[in-house]
């Protein structure tokens, strides 16, 4: 059910007001919402690998050329899995770069 013309005033009020008095808070949020979208395309993509290892095992003693398909679908949702979970833990504010600069700082500290 849509919201009336007052309540989308009232709750756009109520965001602006979040925003102001706790844009920390309100980035953390808005990460949250679009997160959902990448937890759908993980799931997606391992459906696809689970998919692409049954193809590949109940096709390998018929046809190379099949098992070999099932492989490549298998790899491209490898990859792909990675890159979503990538992007969503840069989303969060996380990630590689994060992960990476812990391990040059203690790289230099026990080097």
């Amino acid at each position: 059910m849509p919201l009336n013309e007052h309540e989308q005033k009232i709750l756009d009020e109520i965001e602006r007001k979040l925003i102001e008095e706790d844009p920390k808070l309100a980035q953390l949020v808005a990460k949250a919402v679009r997160s959902g979208a990448n937890r759908w395309k993980m799931r997606f993509a391992v459906v696809l690998f689970i998919v692409g290892a049954v193809v590949m095992f109940a096709s390998f003693t018929q046809s190379w050329i099949i098992a070999g398909a099932g492989f490549l679908v298998m790899v491209g949702s490898a990859g792909w899995l990675a890159y979503t979970a990538r992007a969503a833990k840069i989303a969060a504010g996380g990630g590689a770069g994060e992960m990476l600069d812990r391990l040059q700082r203690r790289w230099r500290r026990e080097g």
